[in-house]
């Protein structure tokens, strides 16, 4: 074998190793999946190559890839697209061109991203947004936050609850003729963290008299004290959205200090003062036995003091929706959960569904044993998958009934 023969050899298998990452058997379009992943990965190990060398926050690489994806505000034939502000806060704002004998529905959307990266313009949410408006025939409010690391918590969820509490008004519904009894809000990942918590907050605004129909959280990240659940440990490795990175945009929603991402990590970053919040996310108590497999629950190890009295924020249920009293709860809209199997988040949306229903408020858990995290943002070229399509199409469909 020649020179250059051995080195193209030997370049296909370096390459053929980088790209093979292990996919669950029951994802269609595998190695489509294992291309699209090694391209996250690739943007992660730059990312981390160039904070190395202090050029650049990890984040900021990244936010640098997800802004290619910015689609300007464009209207089409179904759809106004605009981009405006709510209360001074941004937002994309879609409103269908179909004409209607009455008011119309609308759906307050929170893109996800990790607080940290992401924004209503990228493409798969431009296009998830321009569906829904078109198919319910209703107004789409996609709100655009300010992100980390520039700006931590409670800024993001500031953001959103401006956006929401400006739109509820009756005299903002009627400029854009909306039906006050007819709003959802949804959001997924990170943003269907800060939907969860908005949602939360609302029941206690006293200055807000427009109530929320249904909410819609679309594989949820809703707690921030066992980042060692059975989902986690699953799917630590699993494509798109590994532990590691979970851990650091959680981390990174409080804070750039390094110390709480390492904590965090070894699931010993919640202080011996806070263990009775625990009681709120005890696996072992909210998930049903085919999620918890062969896994044991263990006793929390408690971590530093000093973190939690230098970053309350990871213990603030705005942040972390699943450490209220279930009190909190009561009064809730009816809700539809949306988890993936392969999924580091997977069983926080699933105790939050077993909460919800142990108070009285009903929940719809559309559980996708065949999907992995961040499934809907695969719904444009060249990065489109037939499992993007289809979660979306049930996603929207439930609107189209509940709303």
């Amino acid at each position: 074998m020649g020179t250059k023969s051995l080195c193209l050899l030997l370049a296909s298998v370096l390459v053929a190793y980088y790209v093979y990452t292990p996919i669950p058997e029951n994802i269609e379009e595998r190695w489509k999946l294992m291309l699209i992943n090694a391209g996250f990965r690739t943007v992660s190990h730059v990312a981390e190559f160039a904070e190395w060398l202090d050029l650049m926050h990890y984040m900021e690489v990244l936010m640098m890839i997800t802004s290619l994806e910015y689609t300007a505000p464009i209207s089409d034939e179904n759809v106004t697209v605009t981009d405006t502000k709510f209360n001074n806060v941004p937002a994309r704002l879609y409103m269908p061109r179909k004409q209607s004998s009455g008011l119309k529905r609308a759906v307050i959307y929170i893109h996800g991203g990790g607080w940290c990266v992401g924004g209503s313009a990228m493409e798969p949410y431009d296009l998830l947004s321009r569906w829904t408006a078109n198919k319910l025939n209703a107004v789409v409010v996609s709100v655009e936050y300010r992100l980390a690391p520039m700006y931590h918590f409670p800024v993001q969820f500031e953001d959103v609850y401006t956006v929401v509490k400006f739109f509820l008004q009756n005299s903002v519904l009627a400029q854009y003729g909306v039906d006050p009894n007819r709003i959802c809000i949804s959001g997924d990942s990170a943003g269907g963290n800060l939907a969860a918590a908005v949602a939360q907050q609302l029941l206690d605004d006293l200055e807000v008299k427009v109530k929320l129909k249904i909410q819609a959280l679309l594989y949820p990240a809703l707690q921030t004290l066992d980042l060692d659940l059975p989902s986690y440990k699953d799917n630590e490795n699993k494509p798109i959205l590994p532990k590691s990175l979970m851990v650091r945009f959680w981390s990174e929603y409080f804070t750039t200090d390094v110390s709480l991402q390492e904590a965090m990590a070894s699931n010993r970053h919640v202080p011996a003062e806070s263990s009775h919040l625990f009681r709120f996310v005890n696996w072992s108590n909210l998930l049903p036995e085919k999620f918890k497999k062969d896994h044991v629950y263990a006793s929390p190890i408690y971590g530093s003091s000093m973190l939690g009295k230098k970053y309350p924020g990871f213990l603030d249920p705005r942040a972390a929706p699943l450490l209220v009293d279930d009190t909190k709860l009561l009064g809730l809209p009816v809700t539809y959960v949306l988890t993936c199997q392969h999924d580091v988040l997977r069983d926080d949306g699933i105790m939050y569904v077993s909460r919800l229903r142990e108070v009285g408020i009903e929940v719809i858990h559309d559980h996708i044993e065949d999907a992995i995290h961040g499934v809907l943002m695969f719904i444009t070229s060249p990065t489109d998958l037939a499992l993007g399509h289809r979660v979306a199409n049930r996603y929207i469909e439930w609107l189209n009934i509940n709303l």
